[in-house]
């Protein structure tokens, strides 16, 4: 008989699930989680996606239903020790992604690729199958599909039962997509990243390492798009909650 697996945790931050995921049982938790026979939802959640989260949504039952929910936001991090104490393992992305792609390689794991542009998805698909070589790519299709075509998509899907659907930036809906053909989608993983394959397919670059630590990755996606200097503002909202939050806290 297996050895108990012992359960990850999970905490809330203003009403919005975190799961405190170390580094060295990634591997463990994805297993078990493919293990199960179910499908499973993977959410890499920024600062922004926890505000969008505690507004009553769809959105915010796609996270609460995560099997995974993992903090890529430093603001995240410090917002968890200041009103738990417990501090979750912050990811990078990408970082996260590959790491992923690397367990479902070792144990020769299928993946399907939805999003971007055929062009994009095309070079990005090539990449990886180079460096992950033993993860078989069981089907790919573009992210602009017509409403028409999403039956026939989600059929194929089903056929292919990858291990992962990892979805990029092009389909409507993002995640939100993910929730509402859940019950259509295999038994498998499922993680959408906004950039990813543009990232694969050498397109964009990832922030370095050094920015990530900081929590200065922000400032660079902020000269790419000026609109994001206006999230200055529920940077602060998000602030005030901690301490509203805080001394409600206290005050039972």
């Amino acid at each position: 008989m297996d050895a108990e697996i012992k359960p990850i945790e999970r905490i809330k931050l203003l009403r919005v699930p975190l799961d405190i995921v170390p580094e060295d049982r990634i591997a463990e938790v994805i297993y078990d989680h493919l293990k199960s026979g179910k499908g499973k939802n993977i959410v890499l959640l920024s600062l922004w996606d926890l505000l969008r989260a505690r507004r009553s949504g769809e959105y915010r039952s796609f996270v609460l239903g995560a099997a995974l929910v993992i903090p890529i936001s430093k603001s995240l991090i410090r917002g968890a020790r200041f009103l738990t104490g417990k501090i979750p393992v912050r990811y990078m992305p990408f970082d996260f992604v590959i790491r992923l792609l690397t367990i479902l390689e070792d144990r020769e794991y299928s993946l399907y690729l939805l999003g971007g542009t055929p062009r994009i998805l095309g070079k990005a698909e090539k990449n990886i199958r180079q460096t992950f070589p033993k993860l078989r790519v069981v089907g790919r299709y573009r992210g602009s599909f017509k409403r028409n075509e999403e039956v026939t998509l989600l059929q194929a899907i089903r056929k292919a039962s990858p291990s992962l659907l990892l979805i990029g930036k092009g389909v409507h809906g993002e995640e939100r997509w993910i929730a509402r053909n859940n019950t259509m989608l295999n038994s498998g993983l499922r993680l959408w990243c906004s950039d990813l394959f543009d990232v694969f397919a050498e397109r964009k670059q990832r922030p370095s390492r050094t920015v990530f630590d900081r929590g200065f990755e922000g400032i660079g996606y902020c000269f790419q798009n000026p609109l994001r200097f206006f999230r200055i503002f529920p940077y602060f909202y998000y602030k005030m909650l901690l301490v509203v939050y805080r001394l409600f806290k206290r005050s039972k």
